[in-house]
């Protein structure tokens, strides 16, 4: 039993007969969009963890893309219709397109096992553990027998618009050098499926022999990475010419370590 970003006004807080709960099946997994508080922040969903695992997509209460100024949403892609609804329920209605997006994507939206959305942006739970991560949407069944808690919280971040699901990838950069300068470092991922745009992994004061280390969710699952590009800039002319180079780059891939 998938639940849908389960709805918040009347049903949260209330006895399990009332709501959604994990009893009602052999398997409930729930995905949360729109989980802020009804007041003040009109949220529809319901926050607590409630079935058997439990997805927080981009923490659950605030979607990329739905903060698109009105205009442009309602006269969406899809059709008048479809952008007056997202801009009156958008975070609401993501979980039904984030879960039809699922289909298509047998490998996408990893829910990673974290303690809160935070812990999961600064890589605190990166990457999968051994039992590996479930999928958020059609394909999260396949989890049915690993699980091993009460409850599973899961954390993962979507793109904008479809196609949403992201893969994430931690990517480490070793510079070398002779002299500090100011700038910035980006990565992109090429691999055996597909190539990533470029990736800003830091910026500010670049040190030779410094290691620098970015989480980027990438637009493409690339399978197996078979090549690395990296480019620095100090945005500005310098007259003393800086070179800068990548001693060593690693790629750690979360779905399989």
């Amino acid at each position: 039993l998938s639940g849908l970003d389960p709805a918040q006004p009347y049903f949260q807080g209330t006895p399990i007969e009332v709501r959604l709960d994990k009893s009602d099946a052999d398997f409930v997994d729930v995905i949360h969009t729109d989980s802020a508080p009804t007041i003040p922040n009109l949220g529809f969903g319901i926050s607590p963890a409630i079935g058997h695992i439990d997805f927080y997509p981009n923490g659950g209460e605030q979607m990329p893309g739905c903060g698109k100024n009105p205009v442009s949403q309602i006269v969406d892609l899809d059709g008048i219709w479809e952008g007056t609804r997202d801009f009156v329920a958008c975070n609401h209605l993501r979980s039904y397109k984030y879960y039809s997006d699922s289909i298509i994507y047998p490998d996408g939206f990893l829910g990673y096992p974290c303690a809160s959305y935070d812990l999961f942006q600064s890589g605190n739970c990166f990457p999968c553990p051994e039992e590996g991560c479930p999928n958020m949407g059609h394909y999260a069944d396949k989890f049915k027998d690993k699980i091993k808690k009460d409850f599973l919280k899961l954390y993962l971040n979507t793109g904008e618009a479809r196609d949403f699901p992201l893969w994430r990838y931690k990517v480490t950069v070793t510079l070398s050098g002779r002299s500090k300068v100011k700038g910035y470092v980006n990565v992109a991922l090429y691999g055996s499926d597909g190539n990533t745009k470029q990736y800003q992994i830091t910026k500010g004061t670049l040190k030779p022999d410094n290691t620098y280390t970015a989480y980027i969710d990438a637009e493409v699952n690339v399978g197996k990475v078979t090549k690395v590009k990296f480019l620095w800039n100090n945005n500005w002319i310098n007259p003393t010419f800086p070179k800068l180079g990548a001693a060593t780059i690693t790629v750690e891939v979360g779905q399989n370590r």
